[in-house]
């Protein structure tokens, strides 16, 4: 959904000394800043802005993650779609990579470009207009999901899913799948698109859905921006609540916990499901924490404790229960966030481990995992551990085990980014619980640190590889889009 501004501009981008990025040295294949005794390849006229200054080349060779860092040559800043569709035809017209960024929320280099262009499409953050009969909002790929949470549940209207943390970009989240507590009756927040907008990486814009042009959809929901820049999406709407009902219900044995969760997953009982596990006194994983939702009015009748909770075989004693406007609830992880920041935790490396688990063999694989792991690991990170439902994720290249309740597995670790000997075992370890999950049938969901190569995501794409590759040679035939990736 292209920004259009009050009037065409022909800046070319300011660096932070005030010089116009006025081109590109095809000799030195620099960006030039001034007048120079050889010919230059000028860059396109744009609306938005071309830098070069070290503040945003240092903040574009970093991320979320923290541990690597690949320093580009250039950021655009987009004043409108038109920006990015003229950058992505120059850099196709002169070999340099790019890749768009949104909140810089991944952890291992995805967004980031070696001596090529970032394009941020924090800008690119328009909401479009909702009414209390909207089935669906149309987007720009900037945009917050928090803000667009606010946008629709003042007219009583939600996405279906959302991911724990909401300060994420729709593209950025998109772009690998979107998992969350409601996925299991509404699927990821990929299976909750009806249409997109994209920058091919052969720079033509392209409006697609199921009906249209829809390899191109399927290639970009979740294909990690292997076959277009994601600038615009519409997403369907449902009924929001105006409170929810959280619960917390403490286990002490694995295989009941893991049991529960299947079973209201299955049943429907709940909105949201997912569950924590920490660790006890030994430091070892051995607690568990069920967390379920229920949707108040108008979406589900006044929450019935007694009829929520029957049947399921928690510690009575150690059960937690609050209600939260509908928001609230949503955006729960942030006085935690606040406080990891002002804390300087925030800023640590973040090798994330994130697993789908086939469920008929969680147990094992949730035991044999956090069995290695050690609260000094884990830092200030959690561990997760849900149910998914199969039949609700639609979605091509969201890659899931074969089994009708996969789980996912998310070790979400912290440790010091100057400990590089750390870091570097922590990689290691994530590879080796890989591994072992892989073997048993389950995949990675691509949002952690698992070092892979072009033959692991080969077999991790499985049947679809093909689609993926056909749709990258068509789409983006000079292979100039998120090397990052490392997947071509």
């Amino acid at each position: 959904m292209p920004r259009t501004p009050s009037r065409r501009t022909a800046l070319h981008g300011l660096v932070a000394t005030g010089a116009a990025v006025i081109g590109l040295d095809p000799f030195t294949r620099s960006w030039a800043v001034g007048a120079s005794d050889r010919p230059l390849t000028e860059l396109p006229p744009l609306d938005g802005t071309v830098h070069t200054d070290e503040a945003s080349l240092n903040a574009a060779a970093d991320d979320f993650g923290h541990i690597v860092h690949r320093r580009p040559a250039a950021v655009l800043r987009p004043g409108s779609v038109r920006d990015v569709v003229a950058m992505v035809r120059f850099c196709n017209a002169h070999g340099l990579p790019c890749a768009p960024r949104g909140q810089g929320h991944a952890t291992r280099g995805q967004a980031q470009v070696d001596g090529g262009l970032v394009i941020e499409t924090t800008p690119l953050d328009a909401i479009g207009s909702v009414g209390p009969r909207s089935t669906t909002v149309t987007v720009g790929a900037g945009a917050k999901w928090s803000d667009v949470a606010k946008a629709t549940s003042a007219h009583g209207l939600t996405p279906p899913t959302f991911t724990d943390y909401l300060e994420l970009s729709v593209g950025g989240t998109l772009s690998v799948g979107g998992l969350g507590g409601q996925t299991h009756r509404h699927g990821a927040q990929v299976d909750n698109v009806t249409e997109l907008q994209v920058v091919t990486g052969a720079g033509e814009f392209v409006t697609c859905s199921p009906v249209r042009h829809r390899d191109l959809f399927l290639a970009v929901l979740a294909g990690l921006g292997q076959c277009g820049i994601i600038v615009g999406a519409t997403l369907r709407l449902v009924r929001a609540p105006e409170t929810v009902r959280h619960y917390l219900l403490p286990y002490d044995d694995l295989r009941t916990f893991l049991d529960d969760q299947r079973l209201l997953v299955r049943e429907g009982r709940f909105a949201y499901v997912e569950g924590q596990v920490t660790a006890d006194a030994n430091g070892d994983f051995r607690g568990y924490l069920l967390e379920a939702v229920a949707y108040g009015p108008p979406v589900g009748p006044a929450p019935d404790d007694s009829a929520l909770l029957r049947g399921l075989r928690h510690t009575p004693s150690g059960v937690q229960t609050s209600d939260l406007a509908y928001y609230d609830f949503l955006d729960r992880l942030a006085p935690g966030v606040a406080a990891l920041k002002e804390a300087g935790l925030w800023s640590h490396a973040h090798p994330w481990l994130n697993l789908l688990l086939p469920g008929r063999s969680a147990e094992a694989l949730v035991t044999t995992v956090l069995d290695d792991l050690t609260p000094a690991d884990l830092g200030s990170g959690v561990v997760l551990v849900y149910p998914l439902l199969r039949e609700r994720l639609h979605t091509p290249l969201l890659r899931t085990p074969d089994d009708p309740v996969p789980y996912l597995l998310a070790v979400l670790r912290t440790t010091p980014p100057d400990d590089t000997v750390t870091v570097n075992r922590l990689l290691a370890a994530n590879r080796t619980a890989y591994d072992t999950v892989h073997a048993a049938g389950g995949t990675q969901y691509p949002v952690g640190s698992i070092p892979f190569d072009r033959a692991d995501w080969r077999e991790h794409f499985g049947p679809t590889w093909r689609r993926l590759a056909t749709a990258r040679n068509t789409y983006d035939p000079r292979g100039v889009l998120v090397p990052g990736q490392g997947i071509f």
